[in-house]
């Protein structure tokens, strides 16, 4: 497959692209400035896009089965604390990325569109979602280190997962667990759909590894067109 990835420097998408080029996938790695990137692999392409500019996207598009954003403002592997305050400065910014990436896909019908977004809004139990709640969410933040302030990007991503629920293009959303870091790979999880999967103590946590080989499992066998899901151990 040739498969696209938005945000390829990026903790979650550099391992994206690790995965898919493992697997034998032919992948196109975009960043903000891809003439910054030194890159000796076979079957990767760098180029660089705005992913907030419809027709960039959509001159970038031909050719890709499938396209997976991991876009955040800033970059939060070499500054994670840039792109908090980018972030809560402007939450609006994750809806606005997804309409352009679907405003891109409507010259590209066939193309998948998977975007890597938020934990916040899952579903805590059937039609409770902890971004509608700040008690909720204030409680999760001050557990991972985030300020409470960043209620408002937790927000910002539920609202772009609602603007491509209103979309016929084939998009997928996938929902990480609440704790992910760096880790190992092991190929081992549980998949779930609109409520985050615990583990055998009560938490929701996967590595960035396996949510890479969640996302290109996905992009090589569609499950969830139209649809959200999540992973956890």
């Amino acid at each position: 497959m040739h498969i696209g990835v938005i945000g390829a420097t990026g903790g979650i998408g550099s391992r994206v692209v690790t995965e898919a080029l493992d697997r034998g996938h032919h992948v196109t790695a975009f960043s903000r400035d891809a003439t910054r990137i030194d890159e000796d692999r076979e079957n990767v392409v760098w180029k660089s896009v705005d992913v907030l500019d419809s027709d960039a996207l959509a001159a970038v598009i031909p050719g890709l089965d499938v396209l997976i954003s991991g876009f955040q403002p800033g970059n939060a592997t070499k500054d994670i604390a840039d792109t908090v305050a980018r972030s809560i400065a402007d939450p609006t910014v994750y809806a606005t990325a997804a309409r352009a990436l679907l405003k891109a896909l409507e010259s590209h019908p066939r193309t998948r569109l998977i975007v890597i977004g938020g934990a916040g809004s899952l579903e805590t139990e059937p039609g409770v979602v902890r971004a509608d709640s700040d008690e909720l969410l204030h409680e999760t933040l001050d557990k991972i280190g985030l300020p409470r302030e960043y209620a408002a990007a937790v927000r910002g991503h539920r609202n772009a997962l609602n603007v491509l629920r209103t979309s016929n293009r084939l998009w997928t959303y996938f929902s990480p667990a609440e704790d992910i870091a760096p880790g190992e790979r092991t190929g081992r999880f549980r998949i779930g759909g609109d409520q985050p999967v615990l583990d055998a103590e009560g938490r929701s946590r996967i590595s960035m590894e396996d949510s890479a080989v969640a996302l290109v499992d996905e992009a090589e066998l569609p499950r969830f067109v139209q649809r959200r899901f999540t992973i956890g151990y």
